[in-house]
Parts: C-alpha cells; sequence; structure tokens
C-alpha cells in the first residue's frame, strides 16, 4: 500500500491525543467528569483530535446492565450532556448505542463510537467484530456493524475501528475468526490514519503479541496508527492500559504507561506516515519483566475491586506460607499497609517457623497483625463431632474443620469490621482441589487463583527486588497445609513444577488426556491430575472471583459443565 499524500489545503501535521483512563462501570457522572477533565489537558497540548477507549462512557463491559433500559438511556443522556462541553478538538468517544429505527431482525444495541466536534456528535462508527470466546460474549447484546465507514473530521478521512475489528489480519493469523477485515475496508476507503479505540484485558502473553499485531497493521497498510486501551479492574478482568501510536512502518513511537492512567500527545504526519511524540518527551521506555508486570497487575485490580465494591480495608489469613505472603504484599500495595489486617491463626499443627514467618512479614509490610488460635474451637468441633463419627479413622474431615474454622473467623471480622476478605489459593491448588470449600477458599476476591504455584515464587522474588519483605524461610521451606503433622503439599501433589506445566496444558491449551500422553507426560500421571481438575469443577464454580493473568483462567472464560460424562 503507498503512503498518502496531502493537498496544498490539509495542514501536514495532525496532532492527537490518546487518554488512556479507568472508567467505572455505570457512573455516568464520573466518567464524564473524567473526560471533560482529560480533554481540558489535551486542549492546553494543543491536541486538536483527543481519542478515548471503547465505551468510555458506560465503561466495560456491562454485560447484562444492557439488558436495562434504563442503564442503556443512562448512557445515551451522558452521551448528549459530554458532546455540547467537548469544544476546540475534535474527540472520539465509546458509547452504547441504540439506532433510533432498529429493524426487525438482530439485537437493538451496538457498541460504537461517537465523532465529537464543535459540541455535536457529526459521526457515529459501529464495532463490526463481536468476539463471543474466553471472557468475551458480545454477540450477547450487540448486533455487528454490516460495514463501516469513515470518518472526517481535522480535515482528514480516519479509519475509526473497535477493538476486535483490528484483530483479524488475514495475513498476520493462520486461522482467523471472522470472514472479513473491517480495517482494509476502512482503508480502502481512503482511511489516511488508523484508529482503534479498545477494552483489551491483560494477559501476559498477549502483553508481547498485541504489539506485534498492531504493528502489522500499520505496516501491512502503510498508515500510522494510534490505539487507545481502557485501564483498570473490571471484576475478574484486569486492562493495562499500554496505549500505542505506530509509524506507517511499524515502529512504536509512542507509549503509555501500563497500569496506570496517562495522556500521550503526538504529532502525525500524515504525508509520511510518520510519528513524533510531544508529551510526555521521547525517551526510552523500560517495559519491565512479566514479573513485574504481573504484580503491577494484581496490585490494580485488587485496589480496583475493592473500592468499587464499598471496601477500603482487607484482612488476609497469614499462614507463615508464600501464598498468604504473596497475597499480603499484594493488598498492602494496592490499598495501604494501613488497611490492611493480616490473621495468624495457629493450631496445635501449625510449626513456630509459620508463626515467626507470619509476623516478620506483617512487620515489614507495615500491617495491622493479629494472632487468634484455633485450638478452642477445633477441640470443641472434634468433641461435638465424635458420635457422629463414631468408628471412622481421622481423615481429611478434620483437616477440612481447622481451613473451615479459620474461614468463619475471617468472615466473622469482615463482618464486624467491613474489611474485604482476600483469599490466597494459587492456581494450582484450585486446578486439583487441594484447597477447602468453606475454608481457604472463603473471601471476596481471590488475588492469584490465576498465578501457578512456580509464577507465586516469581512473584515472590519480584516483591522482595529491592529489600527482603517475604522473610527467605517463607520461601525456602517446603510448602504445607500444615494440617497434621508433617505434612507437605507433595505428599498429595506432584511437584509444582510438573504439575504446572500439565495444568497449562488442560487449561490453556486445552489438551486432552491423549494429548497429554503424546507430549510424553506419565500416562498415569495423566489420568490422575485431568481426573483432579474434572472432579473439582464445583469447587471453582463456588470460589471468590480470581484476577485473570493468563490466557485462560478459571472463571467466566471457561465454561464447564460440573455435572458431565466425559472423561477424556
Amino acid at each position: 500500500m503507498k503512503p498518502m499524500t496531502t493537498t496544498s489545503s490539509e495542514k501536514p501535521r495532525l496532532r492527537v491525543a490518546l487518554v488512556q483512563l479507568n472508567p467505572t462501570i455505570g457512573d455516568f457522572n464520573g466518567n464524564l467528569q473524567m473526560i471533560r477533565d482529560s480533554f481540558g489537558r489535551a486542549r492546553e497540548a494543543g491536541a486538536e483530535l483527543v481519542v478515548y477507549s471503547e465505551l468510555t462512557i458506560p465503561g466495560y463491559p456491562p454485560k447484562d446492565l444492557l439488558e436495562r433500559e434504563g442503564f442503556v438511556s443512562a448512557n445515551l443522556v451522558a452521551l448528549s450532556q459530554l458532546a455540547p462541553t467537548l469544544r476546540g478538538a475534535v474527540a472520539v468517544v465509546g458509547f452504547v448505542d441504540r439506532p433510533l429505527e432498529p429493524t426487525a431482525v438482530g439485537r437493538r444495541l451496538r457498541n460504537a463510537a461517537a465523532v465529537i466536534a464543535d459540541g455535536q456528535v457529526v459521526s457515529v462508527h459501529h464495532k463490526a467484530l463481536l468476539p463471543t470466546y474466553d471472557v468475551f460474549d458480545e454477540g450477547r447484546w450487540f448486533e455487528p456493524a454490516h460495514q463501516v465507514t469513515v470518518a472526517r473530521a481535522c480535515g482528514r478521512t480516519l479509519g475509526i475501528s473497535i477493538c476486535e475489528d483490528i484483530w483479524n489480519d488475514p495475513d498476520f493469523w493462520p486461522h482467523r475468526l471472522y470472514a472479513h477485515d473491517p480495517i482494509a475496508e476502512l482503508v480502502g476507503q481512503g482511511a489516511e490514519v488508523l484508529i482503534n479505540i479498545s477494552a483489551s484485558p491483560f494477559d501476559l502473553g498477549k502483553r508481547h503479541l498485541r504489539p506485534r499485531m498492531l504493528a502489522a497493521q500499520a505496516r501491512k497498510h502503510h498508515r500510522p496508527l494510534v490505539f487507545v486501551n481502557q485501564l483498570g479492574g473490571q471484576d475478574e478482568l484486569l486492562f493495562d492500559g499500554h496505549s500505542l501510536v505506530i509509524n506507517a512502518t511499524g515502529e512504536v513511537r509512542a507509549e503509555a504507561r501500563e497500569f496506570a492512567e496517562d495522556l500521550l500527545v503526538v504529532d502525525i504526519d500524515v504525508a509520511t506516515g510518520e510519528v513524533h511524540p510531544v508529551l510526555p518527551p521521547p525517551s526510552e521506555r523500560d517495559h519491565g519483566t512479566d514479573e513485574a508486570a504481573a504484580l503491577a497487575a494484581l496490585t490494580l485490580g485488587t485496589r480496583d475491586y475493592a473500592r468499587r465494591c464499598g471496601f477500603s480495608t482487607a484482612v488476609v489469613g497469614l499462614s507463615g506460607g508464600i501464598d498468604s505472603a504473596l497475597v499480603a504484599a499484594v493488598a498492602a500495595r494496592a490499598l495501604g499497609p494501613a488497611h490492611v489486617w493480616g490473621i495468624s491463626m495457629p493450631s496445635r499443627y501449625s510449626s513456630r517457623g509459620s508463626l515467626d514467618d507470619a509476623r516478620v512479614l506483617a512487620e515489614r509490610l507495615g500491617i495491622h497483625y493479629e494472632v487468634i488460635p484455633i485450638e478452642g474451637p477445633f477441640t470443641a468441633f472434634l468433641e461435638t463431632l465424635t458420635p457422629a463419627f463414631r468408628g471412622k479413622a481421622p481423615d481429611t474431615t478434620e483437616e477440612n474443620l481447622q481451613a473451615r474454622i479459620r474461614g468463619a473467623i475471617l468472615m466473622a471480622l469482615s463482618n464486624k469490621h467491613g474489611h474485604l476478605v482476600l483469599s490466597t489459593g494459587n492456581k494450582s491448588e484450585l486446578a486439583v482441589g487441594y484447597c477447602t470449600l468453606y475454608g481457604d477458599m472463603v473471601g471476596g476476591l481471590a488475588v492469584i487463583a490465576d498465578v501457578p504455584k512456580t509464577m507465586v515464587y516469581r512473584l515472590a522474588a519480584e516483591v522482595n527486588r529491592e529489600r527482603e519483605i517475604i522473610p527467605q524461610a517463607t520461601i525456602d521451606k517446603p510448602p504445607s497445609a500444615e494440617l497434621r503433622p508433617d505434612q507437605k503439599d507433595q505428599d498429595s501433589l506432584p511437584p509444582y513444577d510438573v504439575l504446572d506445566r500439565l495444568i497449562e496444558a488442560i487449561v490453556e491449551r486445552g489438551l486432552d488426556a491423549v494429548a497429554l500422553r503424546a507430549e510424553g507426560y506419565d500416562p498415569r500421571l495423566v489420568s490422575e491430575v485431568t481426573r483432579m481438575v474434572r472432579a473439582n469443577e464445583y469447587k471453582r464454580r463456588q470460589a471468590a472471583p480470581g484476577l485473570k493473568l493468563t490466557s485462560k483462567a478459571f472463571g467466566a472464560g471457561r465454561r464447564i459443565p460440573v455435572a458431565q460424562g466425559w472423561r477424556g
């Protein structure tokens, strides 16, 4: 594709502001205020075009709130209130459109972008490709655009697309989900600059894939590309921001921050397709490690979940183990140490080392710390149940009693003091059911539910990168639930490095037992692990929402029947 030429009546450069915000679903007043404030800052920087993310006005994803007429109407009222206040530059803002003359066939709503100029909506552009895989279900609410159209603004022809529309390049993907390519259609209509407004959730693989995919689109069509992404945590989903501007040869020329609100201003030379950063000034950007990004993602997700659910404080059960240590460290970062309570609940099986490690961790984090022994209630439960257990040898029932007593204590503290209970189970445990329903699984948010055990250790190392916060003894000792004498996780489970590879293959890649054996895994191990993953679906269905870090997490994006007969 040849570069565009500029006529004598057109300015050679277009100043564009990318506004990376953290909208709250349904907080129309708050979202409008953020848009207006940021628009003013963009204008002060000389921006002619100010671009926001997908569904900026209602927040993303609104899910079944879209089935409520009042929600959709409030979003349209908000757009009508916003438009007259945006003057002096053109804005592209995401909203939910309800056409005035709906057709007799199809869904009545559209995922849309409004182009606002001189205080009026001058054009509306609908999303053409609606994802219905993994965590997405947009076909449930929206009708796709049957054709896309360019926008005329700032004296330019703009190719405005919405999120998924740009994820279908036939030259990039070996297998495509959709028959047509909206980006190629926009270029065919004369688009000089490609603009994609997105709410693209974070995962560790996408962190590297998304910039490559966007660069391939810019290079293929020889057009500069502006990508504006949402920021923030919305239930289990994490949005990293990391908005980008890419020149016509596929080079990333400006980047917004990851996991933070940002304003990025660039000059685009439309004739050459080159991009010149304006605000902030050009600099070498340190992308950091995946571990640093994961820790930032969990921190943002915990902070947003707590504040949007009305919590300012959190409580964590501190066992002295690495999982609860990591969750406490994330909570302290997210909410501030003064707003986190760490509770140690020792039993007759708790080691002195674990108690010391929990106390040292709390001191280093600066969080509140309290010890509430469970020996009394545990003894009372055993005495109460002795007649009902007559003739039965002790087993996991007694072990689970301890976990359930601890869960009851944490929930009591939540009820009394208004704390958010953060559960501490990792992905490896949830996968195979190495957790107690109504015990250590209680809570309002499962912070590390999508963090495999081997990654827990890497994130702990990241927490300790500058100084030792999580005690080294916690990291070094063999993992144990400490629910019976000398208990070790590896008494019941394969080594975590082996188990995590198997879980990744089963959950994220979707391999069955036949494929796993073909990859060289021990057949007996495959049979046992696949059995455990399958058998514990009912537990995961009752777990707290878990923050999503990998390409496939337990939760909304994995819809496996609880009652089923498949044994593959």
